[in-house]
């Protein structure tokens, strides 16, 4: 998740610093930097690496980790796009500011009302009319996606291919990608991770939901184009001596999204495309989010593919542990039996030494990967190392901090944030309450 600490322009700020600072002390085998946004857009707290500007802050943020790890953990970026999404109007503003206003809804308010008048109405008379018209009226008179805007906020898909910028991503993304790509090899990371998961506009057009009219919707090997080709503009800029993975999902977990046998040909296809990872995720869509309270932004983690990518321990019989494991499963065997030994991350709900120790063993995945059992104790890697399991900080799944994210405030964890206040030099959360990064392990 991202952490919301850079600054309002993307730029590396000393909480960032801190942050990967802070987990490298932990001497983890690599460590991925958060989504960083390779488009040069405002995006607020977000990291950026759409432009040379951001490589000052991006070549600090490499040395700091190097020299906190003591040159022991490799440092990855991952880069993402991702469409407009708005936040949830207020009605009026929406009916008054918002919609546009067609013969459609002319014909459809006469309809409605038996009043043919309302063909030729003005636009102010039929704003007015459907800013005080009850819901049942509403919601024959709009379509489906002006009632989505109005109850969930806009939101831009890979299919609106009505929008020139839509319809020109497949020509304008692999340029934007590899260039980000080259700067974070400038900048000294060991490596970039595309992130093709969750909401974003590279999962858009993986997505069976991609019904795009174009050589890049429809199909699997339709759908997979954009991506190859995106990954294809990444390796031609940075070279074959250069990490370069990916993220995607083993299911979607929405009506009408991929399952796991268009996971297994994305993985073989990614595969044999020469990708050096695949690090599998699950759900985490904006198809089924709970809908906002107005003023904010739909959240892709909220509905029950939301829960599948970050699960609590509200849980079923088998908990938040591993549940994307069997899906990992699927496409390392499905990889391998292509003739692939290219490395498939498994993550989600890893917490123990042993959990992790099983899922390599049963050859399930080649790679284990933490993220909030990270956050926290970021002094994992290095106490199972030592052997001290015994004094590791287990994570509880509560998602106290995906509820920080949700809200884009500083994410921490419940485990250590209002632990030891008092020590001299901490840095505090901007409530004043909550300090930054986890005591250090007194060893």
């Amino acid at each position: 998740m991202v952490p919301w600490r850079a600054t309002e322009d993307g730029f590396v700020t000393q909480d960032n610093l801190d942050w990967y600072r802070r987990f490298a002390k932990g001497q983890p085998a690599a460590l991925v930097v958060e989504a960083t946004g390779i488009r040069d857009i405002p995006s607020g707290p977000l990291l950026r690496i759409s432009h040379d500007r951001f490589l000052p802050g991006l070549q600090k943020l490499v040395d700091t980790v190097r020299a906190a790890s003591d040159g022991r953990t490799k440092l990855f970026i991952q880069i993402i796009d991702f469409l407009a999404v708005k936040r949830r109007p207020d009605p009026a503003k929406y009916f008054q500011r918002f919609l546009e206003i067609t013969k459609r809804h002319r014909l459809a308010i006469a309809e409605l009302t038996e009043d043919s008048s309302w063909i030729s109405a003005g636009e102010a008379s039929v704003r007015a009319f459907l800013k005080d018209a009850p819901d049942d009226v509403i919601e024959r008179a709009l379509d489906e996606r002006e009632i989505e805007s109005l109850r969930f906020g806009y939101r831009e898909r890979v299919t609106d291919t009505h929008l020139p910028h839509i319809r020109e991503l497949p020509q304008v993304l692999p340029a934007i990608f590899a260039d980000a790509a080259r700067r974070a090899r400038t900048a000294g990371f060991d490596g970039v991770e595309l992130h093709y998961a969750h909401a974003y506009t590279m999962a858009g057009f993986l997505s069976a939901l991609n019904n795009r009219d174009d050589e890049y919707g429809g199909p699997r090997e339709n759908r997979a184009r954009l991506p190859l080709e995106v990954y294809r503009a990444v390796r031609k800029t940075v070279g074959n001596d250069y990490v370069v993975g990916t993220r995607f999902l083993g299911d979607e977990v929405i009506a009408g999204g991929n399952r796991i046998d268009d996971a297994v040909y994305f993985g073989v296809e990614f595969a044999r495309a020469g990708m050096d990872y695949l690090s599998i995720s699950k759900g985490g869509k904006f198809e089924d989010a709970e809908q906002p309270k107005i003023g904010h932004a739909v959240y892709p983690y909220t509905g029950q593919s939301g829960y599948e990518c970050m699960p609590t321990t509200r849980s079923d019989e088998r908990g938040p542990f591993g549940r994307t494991v069997p899906l990992v499963a699927r496409i390392k065997h499905a990889v391998n039996a292509a003739g692939f030994i290219t490395p498939v991350v498994a993550t989600g709900g890893i917490t123990t030494f042993e959990q992790a120790e099983a899922i390599l063993q049963n050859g399930e995945a080649d790679i284990a990967g933490l993220a909030r059992q990270a956050l926290a104790d970021p002094d994992w890697f290095i106490k199972v190392k030592l052997g001290r399991g015994d004094q590791i900080r287990r994570c509880t799944y509560t998602n106290y901090c995906e509820a920080l994210d949700q809200a884009h405030r500083q994410v921490t964890c419940k485990l250590w944030d209002r632990k030891e206040l008092d020590e001299p030099g901490i840095a505090l959360a901007e409530d004043g309450r909550r300090r930054l990064l986890a005591p250090n392990w007194k060893a």
